[in-house]
């Protein structure tokens, strides 16, 4: 049995075999991508995270806008 590993750079896979296979039935195996075990839990982006990266006027016009959204929230409709 003949085993290869690859890393896929788009969704199309495109490989050659030995000439005896052609008219054989291949078997093609790839693994799941969830990991064995537990998956591990996605951490939480947080806007301290963008210290730094953002400009200073940047990040105030974020959170103005980010207070206006929550202060619609509470208004009656």
């Amino acid at each position: 049995m003949e085993s290869i590993i690859i890393i896929p750079k788009s969704t199309h896979v495109e490989f050659d075999i030995p000439e005896e296979y052609v008219g054989q039935e291949l078997t093609i195996n790839y693994p799941s991508l969830k990991k064995s075990g537990k998956e591990q839990p996605k951490k939480k982006v947080t806007m301290e995270q963008f210290w730094g990266i953002l400009s200073d006027d940047t990040a105030k016009g974020l959170h103005e806008h980010i207070k206006n959204v929550r202060n619609e929230w509470d208004r009656d409709i």
